[in-house]
């Protein structure tokens, strides 16, 4: 981090992540605050040694062998040919090693997504972009290719940091406003891609992608590794979907208590000569009943809250430890932790938090640990939901060493 003299003003709760108005070599000299102001969602940016002196993350036989787990979200892209006569293949996980090819064939790649559920090196990946909101992180996905291997050119719908760890890899971008996919491919491949820029990326080089960019990235010069840290960007219908979901479970209309419940009822009904139509005051009854809902304080906004913070299909947790006196916690990594003005969020379930309680918890949430010296001071409610999270799997003791 190359930060300027002086006290920050604006310190980041989470250590790890650089002053939000200090320049940081992450961001090639560019603080977290310029960053988010000029380039994401804007334009891209290549930062020459982001990462100086990067390790990779897991080696190769370690990536194969969790590429074999059903646990992981894997896949094998192949391509054969070049020009008009390639020819791409798409495997899913879990893959065994028998079904990839020989290390020395060119032109393949294996992906794993959620690496940083699994390994505390990738987690410690992410922890210096947390000065972009949690709700919209995804994961970290490592992808190793042999000499050649890519998956074509192609855009994405979310912002993208690609970080070269191992070996070198060729990256070539453009706008593409008017891109076609080729037709009957197992993977999206542009078919008129037209490269504006290029670039070579070594080890601990980095370049940021806003969505919509085409991009191409092969390795050059033998194998190679890359880390994408992606931020997922919600559709629309998708939010809308899931918060009508999440609302419609919770849904408790206190008319309907007792024994006169609110039913429908119109005494105003004529004859008909079309019983086959819906009245429309029928109609109108759900959707006083649906305002409700919405109108509701603080409903949707909780139902949201319980979506995005909602692991991934494929993360469960194991029970954990009690609790232990004079111990701080931190979050264990497969754990999303959110708030708003009056909850707070974690991995799918939601607790109403106002006061000294709601400022301790938004502080874990920011931090991802607290020390002993604050647990001892938070109220035993706080208390006793975090011994239950403890319990469950979610936070972890952290000691005096961490």
């Amino acid at each position: 981090m190359n930060q300027s003299s002086g006290l920050s003003l604006r310190q980041h709760p989470d250590a790890a992540v650089p002053p939000l108005d200090q320049p940081a070599v992450l961001l090639g000299g560019l603080s977290p605050t310029e960053f988010m102001q000029q380039h994401w969602q804007r334009a891209p940016l290549l930062v020459r040694q982001a990462f100086p002196g990067v390790q990779p993350p897991l080696t190769r036989a370690d990536l194969f062998k969790l590429a074999e787990s059903e646990e992981v979200e894997s896949r094998l892209v192949t391509r054969r040919g070049r020009g008009a006569d390639e020819v791409w293949s798409l495997d899913r996980g879990p893959l065994a090693r028998r079904r990839l090819p020989a290390l020395k064939q060119p032109d393949w790649t294996v992906l794993v997504q959620g690496l940083d559920l699994h390994l505390p090196s990738a987690q410690a990946m992410l922890t210096p972009f947390r000065f972009i909101p949690q709700a919209r992180l995804d994961d970290l996905m490592v992808s190793w290719a042999a000499e050649g291997g890519g998956v074509g050119p192609h855009f994405d719908s979310y912002d993208v940091f690609l970080i070269q760890v191992q070996g070198q890899r060729r990256w070539r971008i453009g706008r593409m406003a008017d891109a076609r996919l080729r037709p009957n491919l197992p993977v999206k491949i542009i078919e008129n891609f037209q490269p504006e820029q290029e670039w070579v990326l070594s080890p601990g080089d980095m370049l940021y992608l806003p969505p919509g960019w085409a991009h191409d990235g092969d390795a050059v010069g033998g194998e190679c590794m890359t880390c994408s840290v992606g931020f997922r960007s919600p559709h629309r219908s998708e939010l809308a979907r899931e918060t009508l979901l999440r609302l419609a479970d919770a849904v408790e209309d206190e008319g309907d208590e007792g024994v006169r419940p609110v039913v429908y009822a119109d005494p105003g009904q004529a004859a008909t000569m079309e019983p086959g139509r819906i009245p429309p005051a029928l109609v109108q009854f759900a959707a006083d009943g649906l305002r409700r809902v919405l109108e509701e304080p603080g409903a949707l906004e909780r139902a949201l809250g319980e979506y995005m913070s909602e692991p991934k299909p494929t993360v469960s947790f194991e029970f954990g430890d009690p609790l232990p006196a004079n111990s701080g916690v931190v979050l264990d990594a497969r754990s999303c932790m959110l708030y708003d003005d009056h909850h707070v969020f974690m991995n799918g379930d939601s607790w109403h938090a106002a006061d000294e309680d709601a400022q301790v918890l938004r502080r874990l949430a920011d931090a991802r640990q607290l020390d002993a010296a604050t647990l001892a001071t938070v109220s035993s409610a706080v208390l006793g939901l975090l011994e239950q999270w403890c319990d469950d799997g979610w936070i972890h003791p952290l000691t005096s060493r961490g």
